[in-house]
């Protein structure tokens, strides 16, 4: 099999397990398999170090873009709170997971922006949405929270694939770089 495919069943397999496991009240399921997978997919990349900070880049981003929602009342998660007005954690991991595609599965998102950005204010909304009917988050206001979705998602989406353009660690290396870097 290759990577490629591999990945994105990786990545669809985190992410019926964060949305399924939270929607049925076993949130640290998703987290734990996204850990997993997350595992094999530094085990795989040229510069494991590369792909970890990207990673961490992604939490980051992830844990704040999902706070505000849920501080501003455009989202209310059910499972995986730790503490008020922070985004649960199953969801924090779902950015590591999406994060893993980046350089693998979706790679091609880094060198159309433009496209980039449509796609997360698309396909943002429609992830989400997805969550709601499976009962993993909830709507405060069905439109405006999917169009609060749509231009975060629009926006994120292109700064997530700079981030994974400048923390490659499945691009080819060079002379110069190691394995390990």
């Amino acid at each position: 099999m290759s990577l490629i495919l591999k990945n994105l069943i990786l990545f669809k397999t985190g992410w019926l397990a964060c949305v399924l496991g939270a929607a049925n009240g076993i949130a640290w399921l998703g987290a734990v398999v996204v850990g997993g997978i997350a595992l094999e997919h530094l085990r795989t990349a040229r510069a494991p170090r590369r792909e970890t900070t990207l990673l961490g880049i992604a939490a980051v981003i992830g844990l704040a873009w999902e706070s505000a929602l849920v501080t501003l009342g455009f989202l209310e998660y059910r499972a995986g709170n730790i503490a008020p007005g922070l985004a649960p954690y199953w969801i924090v991991a779902m950015w590591v997971l999406f994060a893993t595609t980046l350089n693998v599965g979706m790679k091609w998102l880094k060198k159309h922006w433009v496209v980039a950005a449509v796609a997360g204010g698309i396909c943002g909304p429609l992830a989400f949405f997805a969550g709601e009917r499976a009962g993993a988050v909830e709507f405060s206001q069905s439109y405006g929270s999917l169009l609060a979705i749509g231009v975060g998602w629009a926006l994120l989406l292109p700064v997530m694939a700079r981030f994974a353009h400048r923390f490659d660690g499945h691009a080819e290396l060079l002379p110069i770089q190691t394995a390990r870097d």
